[in-house]
C-alpha cells in the first residue's frame, strides 16, 4: 500500500481523536478539551497560514486565556508556517514531550489468537479510568468523546483474576487504524500485556477493514517501541509541544 502524505497522517489522528469543541482557524485547527491530555487542548498547525505569525499566535494566546486554558501549540517538521517552531522558541515556549507517529502494515503472519475482549463504551472507559486513575470529569469527557466518534472503533480488555488488567482502543478510517489508550496494570508491567493487546487491536483492526495501523509514542520510551517494532511499526514523523513554563 503506498504511504499517505504526513499531512494525512496528522489528519487520520486528529480525526481519531476529534475534540467537541475546536475551531479552525487560518490552517490550524485548535482544541479547547480539558485534561492532561494535550492533543484534546491544543494548537495544531496543519494547513497553509495567511494572517501574520505573531499575530495568530497572540489569538490563540487570547482564545486558550478566556477558556482558562494555557495555550500549548503541537508542532511537526512540517507545520505550517515553517517558522512557527523557532517563534515560539523566541517566545518563551519550551520544547516538551516529544513523540514519534509509527506505522506498520497489518501483517496477518505475525499476529497470535487474539484473547482481547471487546467491552461496551461505558464499561471499557471506567475501566481506562481506573487503570490510569483518572478523575470523574476526565472519564466522562472521554466517554463523550468516543460516542460521538462518527469513525469505527473497537474498546478491548484484557481480563486477569476477573479485573481489567490491560486497555487498547482502535480507530479506523479509510484503511488506516490508530491505536489508542493502550494502558496496563503497574503492577503487572513486562509481562506481555502491551503486546497481548497490541495483538489484539490489530486483530481487531482486520476485522473492520484496516491493512495498515499508526501510533503515538514517546520518543524515548524504548520499552513501548521494541515492542511495536515486533509487529513492523517504524517512525513515520516526530512531534512535540511548545508550552510556557508553569
Amino acid at each position: 500500500m503506498i504511504q499517505p502524505p504526513l499531512q494525512r497522517l496528522e489528519e487520520l489522528g486528529l480525526n481519531a481523536c476529534a475534540a467537541p469543541g475546536q475551531l479552525l482557524y487560518d490552517g490550524w485547527v485548535l482544541r479547547f478539551t480539558p485534561g492532561q491530555i494535550k492533543r484534546a487542548r491544543s494548537v495544531n498547525a496543519v494547513y497553509p497560514s495567511t494572517l501574520p505569525l505573531r499575530e495568530k499566535i497572540a489569538c490563540c494566546e487570547d482564545l486558550y486565556r478566556s477558556r482558562g486554558l494555557p495555550a500549548v501549540f503541537r508542532v511537526t517538521a512540517f507545520s505550517e508556517p515553517p517558522e512557527l517552531d523557532a517563534a515560539l522558541d523566541a517566545l518563551g515556549y519550551a520544547r516538551v514531550e516529544a513523540t514519534a507517529v509509527e506505522t506498520a502494515p497489518i501483517d496477518p503472519t505475525r499476529l497470535l489468537r487474539s484473547d482481547a475482549r471487546a467491552l461496551p463504551l461505558p464499561e471499557w472507559v471506567e475501566a481506562i479510568g481506573n487503570l490510569r486513575g483518572s478523575p470523574a470529569q476526565e472519564r466522562a469527557q472521554h466517554l463523550q468523546r468516543l460516542e460521538v466518534l462518527p469513525l469505527p472503533l473497537c474498546a478491548l480488555a484484557l481480563h486477569q483474576n476477573h479485573c481489567v488488567v490491560a486497555t487498547g482502543l482502535a480507530v479506523v478510517e479509510g484503511g488506516w487504524a490508530g491505536l489508542f489508550d493502550i494502558a496496563v496494570d503497574g503492577a503487572l508491567r513486562r509481562q506481555g500485556l502491551g503486546l497481548r493487546m497490541v495483538n489484539g487491536l490489530l486483530h481487531a483492526a482486520r476485522e473492520l477493514g484496516a491493512r495498515q495501523a499508526y501510533l503515538q509514542v514517546g520518543s524515548d520510551n524504548r520499552a513501548a517501541r521494541n515492542l511495536y517494532a515486533r509487529f513492523g511499526f517504524a517512525q513515520r514523523y516526530p512531534y512535540w509541544y511548545r508550552c510556557r513554563p508553569a
